[in-house]
């Protein structure tokens, strides 16, 4: 049986969730059936997906600005994509976020090749947006233009206006590279000069306010004020180059919170697996994820979770199995759950070997491949 040529499109301008999400999927779709190609911005994730063997061509997405040469930029970029489909004689085009979504669904009609939608967010936006109505609208749209929609999350279809074309297929990880005992995490806490009695209480994501570092702040003066062996790293700068002033309000703050020398920032990583390893309490501390990648990767390496209970985190976290979940917003709660942690190393210890085992039972990456493939035939004619 010939393989099915599918076209892949992707407009990120930097390696985010999603695309590190993509090009796990690239690499473990089933070449028998499928021959995976990606049409993307000639960045990280280009070189990344040629260098695992998966065909790239790069196009540009320009962001889709109010102007009076709008319709007509649109236009003229997804006829291009179309182009590119009929070319590579793609079976479907699968947009694997929103910008790319909003060319691909005009590309594909002038194909005339179906159109998938992967979302994997809650809005059409970074944030809530101002104007819902128009975010239903679109979201409205994109519906009527798909064959089917693919969601990373329960808790994203539910934003979505059109149950009946969705499927829910979480995000996974090659466990292989998340094994513990992680190389280098014994030097990631030597670098930091932690004493050897210290807690590691630590996050992972972007320099973004919606990532929660503040209530992570907040968390840990709360939880040092009783464990003062406790001490706290957040892990993760600005890839995408933001540049506002949030990192430094974020400094102002651990002076202000009298945390000096007990909370570490690590900037951008470009592998985080080191420190991860390193902690003892992983906690995810912010606004509700469309999926939290970051969540499975603690599990996946023996760390016990502590969040809070809202987005996708409860189809991630089991409470007293695999972490602990706290009412949504509750800093207070946060900080409790976590000083129950420190406190008792063998039950943390229990939580993450329950989180290992439950990355490995519901959240690989062979069992996200084999999900989108079984969407993709339903949509493909064989």
């Amino acid at each position: 049986m010939k393989p099915q040529p599918l076209l892949f499109v992707d407009s990120a301008a930097a390696m985010g969730g999603a695309e590190q999400s993509l090009l796990l999927l690239l690499t473990h779709l089933d070449r028998v059936q499928w021959q995976p190609q990606l049409a993307c911005a000639a960045a990280p994730l280009a070189e990344k997906a040629a260098a695992v063997g998966i065909p790239v061509h790069p196009l540009t997405f320009p962001p889709l600005r109010r102007s009076w040469r709008f319709p007509a930029d649109w236009i003229r970029h997804a006829r291009t994509l179309s182009h590119l489909a009929q070319k590579t004689e793609a079976q479907a085009l699968i947009a694997n976020n929103i910008r790319a979504a909003l060319y691909t669904a005009v590309a594909a009609k002038l194909a005339r090749r179906p159109f998938i939608w992967h979302m994997r967010d809650f809005w059409l936006g970074e944030s809530r947006p101002r104007h819902p109505q128009l975010d239903t609208l679109l979201k409205r749209l994109l519906c009527r233009a798909a064959a089917q929609i693919i969601t990373n999350s329960h808790a994203v279809a539910a934003h979505l206006p059109c149950p009946n074309r969705i499927s829910v297929v979480h995000n996974g990880l090659d466990l292989v590279h998340f094994t513990p005992p992680v190389p280098g995490a014994a030097d990631f806490r030597g670098a930091l000069g932690l004493p050897e009695t210290a807690v590691l209480v630590g996050m992972t994501g972007r320099l973004r306010p919606w990532k929660g570092q503040r209530p992570f702040l907040e968390m840990a003066r709360a939880v040092h004020a009783r464990h003062t062996h406790a001490r706290f790293v957040i892990i993760g700068g600005s890839p995408f180059g933001v540049q506002d002033g949030y990192e430094a309000e974020l400094q102002e703050m651990v002076t202000r919170l009298g945390l000096r020398g007990l909370v570490h920032f690590t900037g951008h990583l470009p592998d985080v697996r080191p420190a991860v390893g390193a902690l003892d309490i992983f906690v995810h501390p912010g606004a509700p994820e469309p999926f939290g990648l970051v969540n499975i990767e603690a599990m996946a390496l023996g760390k016990p979770v502590v969040a809070f209970a809202h987005g996708a985190l409860p189809e991630i976290v089991l409470p007293g199995e695999t972490g602990l979940l706290v009412p949504p917003g509750d800093t207070a709660a946060l900080a409790t759950a976590v000083g129950s942690l420190i406190t008792a190393p063998a039950r943390r210890a229990a939580l993450g070997r329950a989180g290992r085992q439950r990355a490995a039972d519901h959240f690989s990456i062979q069992q996200t491949a084999a999900g989108v493939s079984t969407v993709l035939a339903t949509v493909v004619r064989r």
